[in-house]
């Protein structure tokens, strides 16, 4: 694959990559809506149902946003600043117990490891395969 082409397909398949992480999680949340209320008012956070709203917005309707490049970069600007609230939110793994401790240290970074790919977007767009793409060709 030459230089060209890859600079075409890759920005797309890493915009999989990342929504495939996100929009089955947030299916998740809305099947098992009361269970995800419940895990999130046991996080402490206030108005967990609203809470549990965003994180499904997020999760479904801005990570699909991002998956097929429409606007992209604000998709993507979102979505670290999920990844990061979450981190702190749900992964402080300096307040786990320690048999989550490791668990949750991986998620932590996880979340921030995320975040950066999602800086890439926001700096270089979703490249050529995308809607942004189409929109600034017509």
């Amino acid at each position: 694959m030459n230089q060209a082409s890859l600079a075409s397909v890759a920005p797309f398949i890493g915009r999989i990559l990342i929504a495939v992480f996100f929009i089955p999680s947030g299916v998740e949340k809305i099947v098992y809506f009361p269970r995800t209320v419940a895990y999130a008012s046991g996080a402490g956070l206030p108005q967990p149902e609203v809470a549990v709203v965003i994180a499904i917005i997020m999760e479904v309707l801005v990570a699909g946003m991002l998956l097929v490049g429409w606007k992209a970069r604000g998709a993507a600007l979102a979505l670290v600043l999920f990844c990061l609230a979450t981190a702190f939110l749900f992964h402080n793994y300096w307040e786990s117990p320690p048999d989550m401790q490791v668990m949750q240290h991986v998620n932590f970074y996880k979340n921030v490891a995320i975040a950066g790919g999602l800086l890439f977007v926001c700096a270089f767009g979703p490249g050529r395969l995308s809607l942004d793409a189409r929109a600034s060709a017509a």
